[in-house]
């Protein structure tokens, strides 16, 4: 049995460029997925969050048309409840890397608005990315990744091969221009090679020790690549 990090955002809201505060919080989807496959495997999970607060799931989230219908909405709702972890964090400001086997980054937009410049978490991800355990990041979960940055400026993941939410894809959903920044070109400018796929098909990309899915769809097969590396 390993024993896995969700570190999650802290952030209920994500400000726009005309500093709107856009509702939003971890996507339920990219959590419970993952969740479900490991805790199967038998798989010990974690919570962590910025101060240790309670993580707000993004509404739109348990909508039924993010969910292929009613019974869809229905079962992620379901499955969310059953992830007690979540009601009681940990503060990501207290983890020791080396009590974890792997560390997991699910998205919603509310890491664009804390996890990005998050100084502790781009500290644990430099460090575990350095110790080989797998690193996974799932859709705006690798906004953390910006904040992962060596002494001298440079990006941790630079060069590596990721899956991230593109720039089409935030156009889609409707918010790329109201948005401050656009998560695959900050990347890219920060030397990641990212991966893009066809816009809302799962996709996930491995590099070395990192694991990386590029949308919701992409959760459930994302856990599916962790756990070939816990096996």
């Amino acid at each position: 049995m390993s024993k896995i990090l969700f570190v999650l955002t802290g952030a209920d809201h994500w400000t726009l460029a005309d500093g709107t505060k856009h509702p939003t919080g971890f996507w339920a989807e990219e959590a419970v997925a993952p969740y479900a496959a490991f805790t199967a495997a038998s798989h010990e999970i974690v919570v962590a969050t910025p101060r240790g607060v309670v993580p707000t799931v993004d509404k739109g989230s348990l909508a039924p048309e993010f969910n292929g219908g009613q019974e869809g909405a229905d079962r992620i709702a379901a499955a969310l409840d059953s992830f007690t972890q979540l009601k009681s964090p940990i503060r990501l400001e207290d983890v020791r890397l080396d009590e974890y086997d792997a560390v997991f980054y699910p998205g919603g937009h509310g890491p664009m608005e804390d996890l990005a410049v998050d100084a502790t978490s781009g500290k644990l991800l430099v460090d575990a990315l350095d110790s080989g355990k797998p690193v996974a990041v799932v859709c705006h979960g690798p906004a953390a990744l910006l904040a992962a940055t060596h002494a001298d400026g440079t990006n941790a993941f630079a060069g590596y091969k990721v899956a991230a939410f593109t720039d089409a894809e935030e156009t889609q959903g409707g918010l790329a221009d109201r948005a401050k920044w656009l998560l695959e070109s900050r990347l890219v400018e920060a030397g990641v090679d990212v991966q893009v796929g066809e816009p809302w098909v799962p996709k996930v990309v491995v590099d070395r020790n990192v694991v990386t899915g590029q949308n919701p769809a992409s959760s459930a097969p994302l856990a599916a690549e962790v756990l070939k590396k816990l096996a």
